[in-house]
Order: C-alpha cells, then structure tokens, then sequence
C-alpha cells in the first residue's frame, strides 16, 4: 500500500485522536511516579537525605507543572515528526521540479493514482507542456526570423560586391541600386512585422471602445486603389459594431487581414469584409484553393501556403501570426476556413463591451 499524503494525514490525524484522552493520565502518572518515588527514597538510611527531603517538599508543587511542560514537549516533538513524514512526498516531488531547465524541458512525472499529490503532478505536467510548447516556440521564431534575414542579407552582400568588382554602366547600376532597395524594403517590412508582433505579444496598453466597423472603413479606403490595380472587387458588410482595445493595434489586424485577402487572391476575384455580432469581423477572399489541413500551420509566423507565395508581394509570412497575436491580446478567437470559391475565409470574435 502506498502511503499517499491524504492517508499519511489521516494516520497522524488517528494516533492524535486516540493520544489526546491520554495525555492527561500520562501526565498524572508521571507525577505520581516522580513523587512516590521521590517519597521512598526519602526513607533511605542515607546520611543527609532527611535535610534534603525536607527542603524539597514546600516545592512539591512545581511537579506537575514539570510534568505537563515534558508531556506538551513531548507530543510537539511527535507532532513535528509527523509533519515530517506527511509532507514528504512533497519534499521528494520538489528535488526533480528543482532541477528542470532548458535542457530538459522533456521531463514529466506523470503520477499515478487520484490523490491530491497526483493533481498537483498532473498540473505540473500539463505546465510543463506548456512552458515547453512556448520554448520550442520561440526557438522556431528565433530560427526562422535569423533564416528570413539571412537571405536578404545574402543578396544585398553579393550585389554590393558585384559593384565593388567592376565599374558598372548607368543602366547596370541603376538595375544594381533598384535590386538593393527592394531587398532593403523587403528587410523593412520583415522588421516591423517582427516588431508588431512583439508588440501584440506583451497585450493592451489600454482599453477603449472603439467602432471597429469605422476602422475597417477607413483602412479599405486606403486599399481600394491597390484592390483596383489587382484586379480585385471589395464588398463591404458593415453593420455598427463597438469593441474594447487599441485602435492601433486593432487597424493592424484588419491591415493585415486586407492586404492578405488581396495579395493572395486572383485576377476578377473578389474581397468580402463583414462586420457584425457574431464573428464581429469576416473577411473572404477568392484566391487559390487551400487544403483545410494546412489551414492551422498559416497562423504560425513565417509559414506560408506554398513555396511559390514566397515571392508573392514580398510578403514575409508574418500577416497572420500577427492577426492571431492582436486577437488574443484583445481577448478573442481567430479562425479560418477555406473558402467554398477558393481562397480564404478569416473570421475574427471579439468580446462585446461590458
């Protein structure tokens, strides 16, 4: 049997019930002892023993106070002792949690039974799943943010090299200059989406009701042109509808949003915005099919639907992930479904204002 702390309790719990009736007597009989024993040796034929007897009987009194301060002595000590032992498993729990790090995030105690240590074990284990889905997170970010600067970097390193090689002619250098400010423009945008997303992440400075139907006007007057060039018709749904955040923040998801709606569509297609209660935003697209397996992966920063998208706008894989971050941050869900024409269906929930 396995003394879990639940039963270590109710065994000290027990042996305290059935000791507390006799402590008193223990107390009682320990006195009696020391006095009558102190009595018999009073009658020893020792020389002196008399004098002593007799200076000590006035301060006969003091013996059962002695005897109840070495009873309650006594059952602190077991008591602390029982303590000890109850607790123990807690003890023994807490040297391997001590000793978790990042280089072994893997470990789990995955316990046994239902008791509370078990719980408490269980929860451990689920943090730990956690702590090690956000670490290996972050690795994978780190990983591919150095990957998408690197490139870049690569390409204007060899550009600047193949100028400082020979003398160039005007139309080489003017090809070799507009080649360097659109991999320059391309690390521009990488960085401000890396910056919009650590920015999401730390969550709301504040809390304002805003019109979010307002904000998604305003940010689609700034994209009609572009929509118009791409061959692209924006629909609008917008009803009046009030949420709790950041303007700047919540102009980014539907930027966002937007701009991957139009990039990723095609020629004569077009861009649907709703604005409503339930989701409180909904934007479709009609660009190429998107297999509903690799819906979920397209939240995750620098994952694209395909390898020819790379290239597709310039886009650095971080539209989404960046959706994702303001969402949660202004406590609401983020989805996405493929859309029945091709192309994407987002939908964004966001708490109504108390």
């Amino acid at each position: 049997m396995s003394w879990t702390p639940r039963r270590r309790v109710l065994l000290v719990g027990l042996l305290a019930l059935l000791a507390g009736p006799v402590l008193p007597a223990v107390g009682r009989w320990l006195y009696e002892v020391i006095w009558v024993r102190g009595q018999q040796a009073c009658d020893l034929p020792v020389p002196g023993l008399l004098t002593i007897c007799a200076n000590v009987r006035p301060a006969a009194f003091v013996l059962p106070v002695l005897a109840v301060l070495f009873v309650v002595l006594a059952t602190l000590v077991a008591l602390w002792f029982g303590a000890v032992w109850c607790l123990r498993p807690v003890r023994d729990l807490a040297g391997p949690i001590g000793h978790v790090g990042p280089q072994n995030l893997g470990h789990r105690i995955r316990p046994r039974g239902r008791d509370e240590l078990a719980r408490l074990s269980r929860a451990i284990d689920e943090m730990m799943e956690r702590i090690s889905a956000g670490y290996e997170g972050q690795r994978r970010f780190a990983a591919n943010a150095s990957h998408e600067l690197r490139t870049p970097l690569a390409v204007q390193r060899t550009l600047i090299e193949v100028g400082m090689a020979r003398a160039l002619s005007g139309e080489q250098l003017e090809l070799l200059t507009g080649q360097l400010l659109e991999t320059n423009e391309r690390n521009e945008r990488l960085i401000e989406g890396l910056l919009a997303l650590s920015e999401s992440d730390q969550g709301l400075r504040s809390r304002i009701p805003q019109r979010l139907d307002a904000i998604v006007e305003a940010v689609l007057a700034g994209y009609r042109d572009r929509a118009r060039e791409a061959g692209v018709t924006i629909d609008t749904q917008l009803v009046p509808r009030v949420v709790v955040g950041e303007r700047v923040l919540l102009e980014r998801l539907i930027t966002n949003l937007v701009e991957n709606g139009i990039k990723y569509n095609r020629r004569g297609g077009s861009l649907t915005v709703v604005v409503g209660g339930a989701p409180a935003l909904s934007v479709v697209n009609t660009g190429q099919p998107v297999p509903a397996e690799a819906v979920a992966g397209l939240f995750e920063p620098f994952r694209r639907l395909a390898r020819d998208r790379t290239s597709h706008g310039g886009g650095a894989g971080l539209g989404l992930a960046i959706a994702r971050s303001i969402t949660q941050a202004h406590d609401g869900i983020i989805a996405a479904v493929p859309a029945e024409n091709g192309g994407l269906r987002v939908d964004v929930q966001l708490p109504n204002p108390n």
